[in-house]
């Protein structure tokens, strides 16, 4: 059974994420984009859980569902703790089978940090330790590392990370085996690592709003089911992994170095020239994920496993409507037509990568449909986001596009502009 994925997002308890992001709403937004599978988000923060108790019901194993979209149990932590003579901030999502795991889970999270305080909460605990202690008290349930290239708060990451999985995990490392690539990455920036070979790449939104729900996703062929799940991702099954939906990586907001305060943007080559200091201000700047992946690949750009998973890069479908449209992403005029589009043709996702273009065109006009083939064949215009802030995709090479994720509903509009 095909089905899409997202597995990493937010809810209404998490910091900068929008009021909408509870339980009937996710469902409403997973089925006009077809999205069969959730993360639940956020099980560790006593409010979400108790809606979470409330809303899903029993699916099947380690499943819940609400209005027929399925859920599994998961949540993102932040690890903050000094190892090496190093402060370490890692952010990792844990995967868990059952509401009886989450408690016992909750327990000893709560040791650690206050789960009260943020959807996604910080805490003051080593990786290793952390993953140890959740195998003991659940073997069934597993960790992926989050966006693992993030400079600030991610495994990889240039300002506090690690330089390998065994550096982070230690005797545990074998106990990974799925690493999230985040939105500045695709898997063929992520298969220059012969040290990633053994690992499935998964893509997730990260979403703080429904509307960002599946901007990045998986495709798998199972079952659903918590354990089938977690066996796809840890044989790498390409017959049950078939996937990954991608953000084009210059969209994200880490993919090129650069200072933020000063509008400066480089491309590694170009830091490297200038010693990786702002030539405005002259502070160091902020390293972006291209730059990293330079400094730990031991392979070619282009280079491709031979049991890499393929990919597809999607620019979300309401912001080809606000581009045709030269509209704000989120204005009425846009939603409705969104809606429209996605009710008549099964789901955006079957809209973006499957739908003929012809049948696309007569729902919903031929600039759009135009957009949308010239997505499916690469043919975009990029200015690569830096420093926090959100590169821009576009298929048309006339109009300009922009936005932000963790803004505020009434603060979206002006920004999303073409």
């Amino acid at each position: 059974m095909k089905i899409i994925a997202d597995l990493h997002l937010h809810s209404r308890f998490s910091r900068a994420t929008s009021r909408e992001m509870r339980i009937p709403q996710m469902a409403r937004m997973a089925k006009l984009k077809g999205i069969g599978l959730l993360g639940s988000t956020d099980f560790t923060h006593p409010g979400w859980l108790d809606e979470l108790n409330r809303n899903l019901i029993e699916a099947g194993p380690g499943l819940y569902s609400y209005d027929g979209v399925k859920f599994i149990l998961t949540c993102e932590v932040s690890n903050i703790y000094t190892r090496g003579g190093a402060l370490r901030r890692v952010h990792h999502v844990i995967y868990c089978p059952s509401f009886d795991a989450v408690e016992k889970i909750n327990k000893f999270l709560g040791r650690f940090g206050t789960l009260t305080s943020d959807g996604r909460p910080t805490l003051g605990l080593d990786s290793e330790a952390m993953l140890e202690a959740i195998l003991s008290l659940s073997p069934e349930s597993f960790i992926i590392p989050a966006h693992i290239w993030t400079p600030w708060f991610a495994m990889f990451g240039s300002k506090s990370g690690f330089d390998t999985v065994e550096e982070c995990f230690g005797k545990y490392s074998k106990e990974i085996f799925a690493v999230e690539t985040g939105l500045s990455s695709d898997p063929p920036m992520n298969w220059r690592l012969s040290a990633l070979d053994r690992f499935t790449l998964v893509s997730n939104s990260d979403a703080h709003s429904p509307a960002r729900m599946g901007r990045e996703a998986n495709v798998l062929d199972i079952e659903p089911s918590f354990f089938e799940l977690k066996d796809a991702l840890k044989q790498k099954d390409p017959k049950r992994m078939l996937a990954t939906i991608e953000f084009f990586p210059q969209e994200g907001k880490y993919h090129y170095d650069g200072h933020r305060n000063c509008e400066v943007r480089l491309k590694p080559s170009e830091s490297i020239e200038k010693k990786n200091i702002c030539p405005v201000c002259g502070k160091p700047m902020t390293l972006g994920v291209l730059h990293r992946i330079e400094d730990l690949a031991d392979r070619p750009e282009g280079y491709r496993p031979e049991n890499a998973i393929p990919f597809y890069s999607i620019i979300p479908l309401a912001e080809i409507i606000a581009e045709a449209k030269g509209m704000g992403r989120d204005t009425m005029g846009v939603t409705k037509v969104y809606e429209h589009i996605c009710n008549s043709l099964d789901g955006e996702f079957n809209v973006l990568l499957w739908a003929n273009i012809d049948e696309i065109a007569k729902q919903a006009g031929t600039q759009i449909a135009e957009g949308i083939e010239r997505m499916r064949k690469g043919q975009v215009k990029v200015q690569e986001g830096y420093d926090g802030v959100f590169g821009t995709v576009s298929v048309f090479a006339d109009k300009k596009k922009g936005g932000d994720d963790e803004i505020e509903e009434d603060d979206r509009e002006q920004l999303s502009l073409f």
